[in-house]
């Protein structure tokens, strides 16, 4: 087991940049519409230093656990995981950050408590204040969440009718619920895959972006992301129906997790794989028909998979679309409006081409083969956000082969955190006095390090580094 003085002070890192982000979120987060303190105030361009601040003591903390955890003396998962749990604790009670989508979450459930379909109207049909609380781009537009997903947040309004702060908590809580059983089933899969367990969870679970996006946001993708880990842990052997139920569930959060389906065939083996496939499919059918039944939202769902992407993504096919279009009305042709659609077609196209090419040629194994294939999807998709990089991530964290593969995924996950910069911690795009700030904050941060480092650095950090 690692020093404890080593591990002790990367865990006291990471909770000084966990808190001082959380409290910098009180003033910069995205806070209730009437909470709002406005963008040139004090208050607001302090906590915004103070957010970014944070983030990189976090990520430095993350970078120095990384190197204990690849050194002679790694620390056991039970370790890792009390870390994971110091680092999110200052996160709880945090209002939500780097996004809004909670309340769009919580209009949702909402408005399918109330009998409203999320899957024909926005939440602008809900009205009201928790309609107000919406970023303006999104209250018109329908949810691309499966059942299950609008099954909770429907559930939570039920119990929470109205109560905003309670609601915040309760889908944090939420969240983390997803964060726990990522973090579950990580050492597992990691064990199966021959991989390192102790790597796996500072990789998968310990990564910035899941206590960023995935606590400090709470995104639903790590419900989605939860159960498709126990799914994949549950299919490991005879128990192999039980995974493509919680694969299922999964994907009726987010539909990309469906390819998880395909992993559990495979990971029963070439020569059972036509029955497995049959039993696979059986089950995926009625957990869809039950929970699709049980929470009463209809298959509307399938349709709002087609649900537009925000005007100023910038995932490469939008950005490729926008250029083209940009381009083509410059020159005055009539095509201009068919181009970002023609990308994002194209962008679908070629992620199905690289999966295809995953499983069928590179024959990788089927935890790592769909880390990979998620990856694709999320990097060619029509929309990208920071956290979308988890899809890949978590299960390549478990499954990718040591040297240096791990290492380029090691550095993909560090850029990824620090495009945190490319969304204020107020859920929008920064301009350009915003991102001074932003910079500001971090480059103190960095400042700060390297005066540690030169005066006070703790000797067992110094040897980490």
């Amino acid at each position: 087991m690692a020093s404890p003085v080593r591990l002790r002070h990367c865990r006291a890192l990471g909770l000084v940049g966990s808190a001082v982000l959380a409290l910098g979120g009180e003033t910069a987060g995205a806070l209730p519409v009437r909470e709002l303190p406005a963008p040139s105030s004090a208050g607001a361009a302090l906590g915004l230093v103070g957010v970014y601040f944070g983030v990189v003591l976090l990520i430095a903390a993350w970078v120095l656990l990384g190197r204990v955890v690849r050194g002679p003396r790694p620390p056991a998962p039970r370790a890792l995981l009390v870390t994971l749990a110091v680092w999110a604790a200052p996160l709880l009670l945090a209002p939500p950050l780097f996004s809004r989508d909670v309340y769009s979450y919580l209009a949702q459930g909402a408005m399918v408590d109330a009998g409203i379909d999320v899957y024909a109207h926005g939440p602008a049909r809900l009205g009201g204040p928790l309609a107000d609380e919406v970023a303006p781009v999104w209250r018109h537009t329908t949810t691309p969440y499966g059942p299950v997903f609008l099954g909770i947040v429907a559930g939570l309004s039920g119990v929470l009718p109205g109560d905003l702060p309670a609601g915040l908590l309760a889908l944090r809580l939420v969240a983390l619920t997803g964060v726990a059983l990522m973090a579950v089933a990580l050492p597992r899969l990691a064990r199966h895959c021959g991989a390192d367990p102790a790597a796996a969870l500072w990789l998968g679970a310990l990564n910035p972006l899941v206590l960023l996006h995935l606590v400090a946001g709470a995104h639903n993708d790590a419900v989605m992301l939860g159960l498709l880990g126990m799914g994949l842990v549950a299919a490991r052997g005879r128990r192999y129906p039980l995974g493509a139920v919680l694969v299922t569930l999964a994907a009726l959060v987010k539909a990309p997790a469906a390819l998880g389906l395909l992993a559990v065939v495979v990971m029963r083996g070439r020569a059972r794989a036509p029955r497995t496939a049959v039993t696979v499919a059986a089950v995926a059918l009625a957990t869809t028909a039950a929970a699709t039944a049980v929470t009463g939202t209809g298959h509307g769902w399938i349709a709002a998979l087609r649900t537009p992407v925000s005007p100023g993504n910038w995932s490469p096919t939008s950005l490729l679309g926008r250029a083209t279009g940009a381009l083509l009305a410059r020159l005055g042709s009539d095509l201009a409006p068919l181009a970002l659609p023609l990308w994002h077609l194209a962008g679908l196209l070629a992620g199905a081409v690289v999966v295809l090419f995953i499983w069928l040629r590179l024959r990788p194994g089927p935890v790592y083969a769909l880390g990979l294939s998620l990856a694709a999807l999320a990097a060619l998709g029509p929309a990208i956000r920071p956290w979308y990089a988890l899809w890949g991530l978590f299960l390549i964290a478990a499954a990718a082969p040591k040297g240096s593969a791990r290492g380029r995924v090691t550095a993909v996950s560090a850029v990824s955190a620090v495009l945190a910069l490319a969304v204020l911690p107020a859920g929008g795009p920064p301009d350009a006095a915003q991102t001074a700030l932003a910079v500001s904050g971090g480059a103190l941060a960095l400042v700060v390090l390297w005066q540690a480092r030169q005066t006070a650095w703790p000797p067992a950090l110094e040897r980490a580094a």
